[in-house]
C-alpha cells in the first residue's frame, strides 16, 4: 500500500508547523558558555560517548585534553588512537594505577588519584584548552579515593570558558545538581552476562 497525495499534503503541513514551532523555540535559546557534562549509570558507553565528543570537538578545531583516572596502563583502543595520531589539538594522559581490585593498595590508589586531580585542575585552568574529559573521575569520587567536597568546590568555581565531561558510574547527587547535562547510561542487556569476554573495539 502506497501513500496517497493527501497523505503527503498532511505530512508536509505537519512538518511546516513543526519547523515554525522549533524555530521559535531555538530563537529563545541564546545562552552560550562552557558546559559541565556528567556521564554516569551502570550501562556501557559512558567513556565512548565522551570520546565521540572529543572527535567532534577536534573536527571544529577545538583543543581537547583527555585524562583517565582509573585504567592505568591497560591498553585501550582510544589510547592507541589518540597517541598514535598525534595532533596539537588533543592530549591523552592516564594517571591511574588500574582498578582497585588489581592494585589492592589504597595508599597507592589515593596517591594516583591526587596526581590525577592536580593535573586535571591544571588542564581546566589552561586557557588554551576548550574541552576537558575526566574519564572515570566519578569512580575515585564515589569511593573517596579523592575527597569529593574538594573536587565539588573546585568544579563550582570552574572557568566557564570550556566544556568539561566527567564519566564513570556512581556520580553523586551534588555533582549532578551543578552539572548542565547529566546522562544516565542504563544496561538493558550485556554479552558479559552470557559468557562473552570483553570485545576489542567494542568495550576497550
Amino acid at each position: 500500500m502506497t501513500d496517497q497525495p493527501d497523505d503527503h499534503s498532511r505530512h508536509n503541513e505537519k512538518m511546516r508547523r513543526m519547523k515554525v514551532a522549533r524555530d521559535k523555540l531555538q530563537a529563545r535559546r541564546t545562552l552560550e558558555r562552557g558546559l559541565l557534562l556528567v556521564h554516569t549509570g551502570n550501562g556501557k558507553g559512558k567513556s565512548s560517548a565522551a570520546f565521540g565528543m572529543a572527535i567532534r570537538s577536534i573536527g571544529w578545531g577545538m583543543r581537547v585534553a583527555i585524562l583517565q583516572f582509573v585504567k592505568g596502563t591497560w591498553e585501550t583502543g582510544e589510547r592507541n588512537f589518540f597517541t598514535d595520531h598525534p595532533s596539537d589539538l588533543v592530549s591523552f594522559e592516564s594517571m591511574g594505577e588500574g582498578f582497585t581490585w588489581d592494585t589492592q593498595d589504597r595508599a597507592k590508589d589515593i596517591a594516583a588519584a591526587r596526581r590525577g586531580w592536580e593535573r586535571a585542575k591544571d588542564l581546566i585552568l589552561d586557557p588554551e584548552i576548550d574541552f576537558v574529559i575526566l574519564d572515570e573521575l566519578n569512580i575515585v569520587l564515589a569511593d573517596d579515593t579523592l575527597p569529593f567536597d574538594e573536587a565539588l568546590a573546585f568544579l563550582k568555581e570552574r572557568p566557564l570558558t570550556k566544556h568539561i565531561c566527567i564519566t564513570g558510574r556512581g556520580a553523586r547527587a551534588e555533582l549532578k545538581e551543578i552539572a548542565d547535562l547529566v546522562t544516565e547510561f542504563g544496561e538493558v542487556k550485556h554479552p558479559f552476562n552470557a559468557g562473552f569476554n570483553a570485545q576489542k573495539g567494542v568495550e576497550y
